[in-house]
């Protein structure tokens, strides 16, 4: 009768339950990101895109609301390090823009209303 045995690795000694640095460093080293850091960034890439949609739509209608909002939108998209960082800032200077385009029909025309018919 043969007696096959199992060959275990030693136990850690530690009667707390903690692990040893090794175990944890290995642990730690194949850990995806945190689901915190994947939200934030995809809310980031959201902002971005919405803030480029609305420099864009600001242009046509409403700068006054919608520029400012893409301004903020943007900045906020760049704090967040998102990874559509050309949108963020194309969004951001679409929203200038907004504001530019504003600031020269109220300077021609006198008021802050204005038409495309003149």
């Amino acid at each position: 009768m043969t007696l096959i045995t199992a060959r275990t690795a030693p136990r850690d000694s530690r009667s707390d339950g903690s692990r040893s640095d090794e175990a944890r460093s290995v642990k730690g080293s194949v850990e995806a990101p945190s689901a915190g850091a994947r939200a934030g960034t995809r809310e980031g890439d959201g902002l971005a895109v919405a803030s480029f949609v609305l420099g864009l739509l600001g242009l046509l209608v409403m700068n006054i609301l919608l520029g400012p909002v893409a301004i903020v939108m943007a900045i906020v998209a760049l704090t967040r390090s998102t990874a559509r960082r050309g949108r963020a800032l194309l969004g951001l200077a679409l929203g200038i823009a907004d504001l530019v385009v504003l600031a020269v029909l109220v300077t021609a025309n006198g008021t802050v209303s204005w038409s495309l018919t003149g």
